[in-house]
């Protein structure tokens, strides 16, 4: 500190001075706790409805007490550890969440200058040499299936005729809900886009929810096409004018021998992938969920 004193007066600056904007600048930085909600309060206009806006704040101040009160600046993996540890595996989908919400709290912060240095709370390349990957793929009643073992499955399904199968397979391409899926009609898709439009009618959070589709889920469309009936349901079921039940989708996992899981456990399949293995954020990851519905211009 002494030599620091010196080499600041040698440079005609007053180390007391100095040391007087440095604390004062570190009063200026809020609190994590504080900062957060002020965060959700600003961005909520892009969250879905008003229970997911309560969820994200009842989240943040329930399982981030740890770090609640210390500086925005000051936090550092031990905290972020504190906070995730004691649920990590008995709650994982909402211990995914909140190590998310954290990662975004601070890279916030870390966008307005109030800290530096890499992200405490990113998972690469950082927490998942820390902490176990969830060995829970359950959520609720929806048994799921781990993503190690996805390219198999989607290979034996790949094999199989016949459109309760190529039902199952856009359902796990594109993360959506069986019912999502399985009552979509030609209209809501652009094919020269290669875009699908849920209506905020059939979304669960009653929001717009767009889907880029990929080559192979485009490719299942195309064969699809070839038997539809005007703007009918792509995936028709076997009674006129109606679409495939979930039952088929069961049905063809009983088939596959895979009756431990369930359809829409690959959703899960998928959060559990984006968190441990993609370079996605976690409002990414959210957001092609349909958990969070962003804003138009964060969509566009």
């Amino acid at each position: 500190m002494a030599a620091d004193a010196r080499g600041q007066m040698s440079n005609g600056r007053d180390p007391l001075e100095a040391r007087q904007r440095a604390q004062e600048h570190a009063r200026q930085i809020p609190k994590f706790g504080a900062y957060a909600l002020a965060l959700v309060d600003r961005i909520e206009v892009g969250f879905s409805n008003a229970k997911h806006r309560q969820q994200r704040r009842n989240t943040l101040t329930t399982y981030c007490q740890p770090i609640w009160t210390r500086r925005i600046d000051e936090v550092d993996t031990k905290g972020v550890l504190d906070c995730l540890t004691p649920i990590w595996t008995l709650k994982p989908e909402t211990a995914s969440r909140v190590r998310g919400r954290i990662e975004r709290v601070l890279n916030a912060a870390k966008a307005e200058r109030l800290r530096s240095g890499e992200n405490p709370a990113a998972w690469r390349g950082h927490l998942d040499a820390t902490l176990p990957r969830p060995n829970s793929l359950s959520r609720g009643h929806h048994a799921a299936l781990p993503y190690l073992e996805l390219p198999t499955f989607m290979d034996q399904l790949r094999k199989r005729a016949g459109v309760a199968a190529r039902g199952l397979e856009f359902v796990i391409l594109t993360a959506t809900r069986t019912s999502e899926a399985l009552n979509a009609t030609w209209n809501e898709f652009d094919l020269e886009a290669a875009v699908w439009t849920i209506p905020a009618a059939r979304m669960k959070a009653r929001v717009e929810h767009r889907v880029p589709l990929s080559r192979r889920a485009m490719k299942i469309l195309r064969e699809l096409e070839r038997d539809r009936e005007s703007e009918g349901y792509v995936f028709a079921g076997q009674r006129e004018r109606s679409p495939l039940s979930n039952m088929a989708l069961l049905m063809m996992l009983r088939r596959m021998k895979r009756g431990d899981i369930t359809a829409h456990g690959f959703r899960s399949s998928f959060s559990d992938w984006a968190s441990e293995v993609s370079s996605f954020s976690g409002e990414l990851r959210e957001t092609a969920l349909a958990h969070t519905i962003q804003n138009k211009a964060e969509r566009g």
